[in-house]
């Protein structure tokens, strides 16, 4: 038996072995030389691409020697390459005594930047990502140059974080334009950006941007080396990158954050921060998160301290209503009910006289009703979508009350639990509100206010135990840092945010120079323009 089990995980060894290096090995074009003859070139790209409507060839001849034009219908500028096509090769003005490569070199140089390709994998990526490829008889090595030029949607205002009294643009989904947002905001020669690409089979454009001397080298060594142990077919989205390299997987708060403003990745960026770009998505990824972070709106930091700082107190609040609104409506009534006004207490009482469920089963059931509502306004179209959540919650709402299923007061504290839900800055940490509210539900169900707190311990535990790059999650509230904390709950005032977040930044800590407080004038210079008026 033991033998037969000893060749039987051998098997299965063999076979994952096989399938990891069948992944690792995917279907590319060999890295082999270019031919010389330019025909034998267009007939392997023609079938390596089978024929694809959308590859175009455009023919031309130098002297005595024949090329090709090579790219793609839709990635690359057509109208442009047609005017140089047209205008420039057509009417070459080629003399015999030129090399004819040299002289097509220089006619390529008028089109863009551009670089040479010697091998098959050269050529497939570069066309495929809209550039052109020139090919020239009897050369075994073509001209790549840079002609993208393909759709892409223009710069708006944020869908997801908007602003009030900030900025106005948000990034899009092409990756050079989002690199380009960052550096206006960042006029420094510091801010580097590396590029690389990922996938196997669909290679994606990523790109690391940080602060040279502001950023920690550790952090950004950790995340190349995580993203560079990424093997995956394609990489469709930034959340296909915060899924793959985040450091804990079982928990439902997030350990990344990520934003579609430039001024809250610029923002990030000063403060240390690695910013991390996809191309193809009009979110960008910022490293390490802490969980005071989530709470940090972006308009926190474009009105006064005192305002923010209310705004802020206002949010963690509404978070902690959402995450146990319900629960502490279920305790009270179960287990508490001598905690509850004796009024307040016939009133409910006397509400719940003809509902025939007990109150966990009486949230369940309006607390899933609307998340299947919010799901609904999500998925719908935005007009159809609106109606449907709001007026489906009043009807349902009130159609459960008047039938007996629920009674008036759980449609109130379900409400307002919705309601303190969406105050969350963050649409991440606010589904991780809606996911721990059902387990608090169910342990007040069964502890009441004792099973809340054991559930809140828990919570406390599993949140000082996570990791974001190896920055602990609370910090600087566990560990404690006493100089950290001018940005947690209270928002200090810019001139007294001196120092950048020490857990973060390793190099250069001062954001801010001294006597940066606002002062009124002297009583001397005050007395002085008097006497001059």
């Amino acid at each position: 038996m033991s033998i037969w089990s000893t060749m039987l995980k051998n098997k299965q060894k063999k076979r994952k072995n096989d399938n990891v290096r069948q992944h690792n090995d995917p279907q590319k074009p060999e890295e082999q030389p270019i031919q010389r003859n330019y025909e034998d070139n267009v007939s392997r790209i023609k079938g390596e691409l089978g024929n694809s409507t959308d590859l175009l060839f455009r023919e031309y001849q130098i002297g005595d020697h024949k090329g090709t034009i090579v790219y793609v219908d839709g990635l690359a500028n057509g109208q442009l390459i047609n005017d140089f096509f047209n205008e420039t090769l057509l009417n070459s003005g080629f003399n015999g005594n030129q090399d004819p490569f040299q002289f097509l070199i220089e006619k390529a140089a008028g089109l863009g930047n551009f670089q040479f390709a010697t091998e098959w994998n050269q050529v497939f990526d570069s066309f495929l990502s809209g550039n052109t490829l020139f090919f020239l008889d009897g050369y075994n090595q073509a001209i790549n140059v840079e002609t993208k030029g393909w759709d892409k949607r223009s710069i708006s205002e944020p869908s997801t974080q908007l602003s009030i009294g900030g900025p106005k643009d948000s990034f899009t989904e092409t990756i050079r334009t989002n690199t380009a947002l960052i550096r206006r905001r960042i006029k420094s020669p510091n801010l580097w950006l590396e590029s690389m690409k990922l996938g196997t089979v669909a290679q994606t454009d990523i790109a690391i941007m940080y602060i040279k001397g502001i950023a920690n080298e550790k952090i950004i060594g950790e995340v190349k080396e995580r993203l560079n142990q990424i093997n995956i077919d394609a990489v469709m989205a930034e959340g296909y990158i915060e899924q793959l390299f985040e450091d804990q997987t079982w928990t439902p708060f997030p350990t990344t954050h990520h934003s579609e403003r430039p001024d809250v990745i610029a923002s990030h960026l000063l403060e240390g921060r690695i910013a991390i770009l996809v191309d193809g998505t009009p979110f960008v990824i910022t490293v390490p998160a802490i969980f005071a972070q989530f709470f940090q709106a972006p308009d926190d930091y474009y009105a006064r301290f005192d305002i923010s700082t209310s705004l802020r107190i206002l949010r963690i609040l509404a978070f902690l209503i959402a995450l146990m609104g319900p629960a502490l409506y279920i305790a009270a009534t179960t287990f508490h009910q001598e905690m509850i006004p004796t009024t307040l207490a016939i009133a409910i009482a006397s509400q719940r006289e003809n509902v025939p469920f007990p109150a966990f089963i009486e949230a369940l059931i309006m607390e899933v009703t609307f998340e299947i509502l919010r799901e609904a306004g999500l998925r719908l179209p935005r007009a159809v979508g609106q109606a449907v959540s709001i007026v489906g919650a009043l009807v349902i709402g009130q159609a459960a009350v008047q039938a007996g299923i629920v009674s008036p007061i759980m449609v109130i504290v379900v409400s307002i639990t919705a309601i303190a839900n969406f105050s969350t800055p963050t649409f991440m940490m606010a589904i991780a509100a809606r996911l721990i509210r059902f387990a608090m539900m169910a342990l007040a169900t069964f502890l009441g206010l004792y099973g809340i707190v054991l559930g809140l311990m828990f919570m406390s535990i599993h949140l000082c135990a996570l990791r974001s790059f190896g920055i602990p999650y609370m910090m600087p509230i566990a560990p404690f840092n006493a100089q950290n904390q001018q940005d947690i709950f209270i928002r200090y005032p810019i001139w007294a945010m001196k120092y950048r977040p020490k857990f973060i930044s390793k190099g250069n800590l001062v954001r801010a120079g001294d006597n940066q407080k606002p002062m009124p004038p002297k009583q001397e210079d005050s007395q002085d323009s008097k006497g001059e008026s």
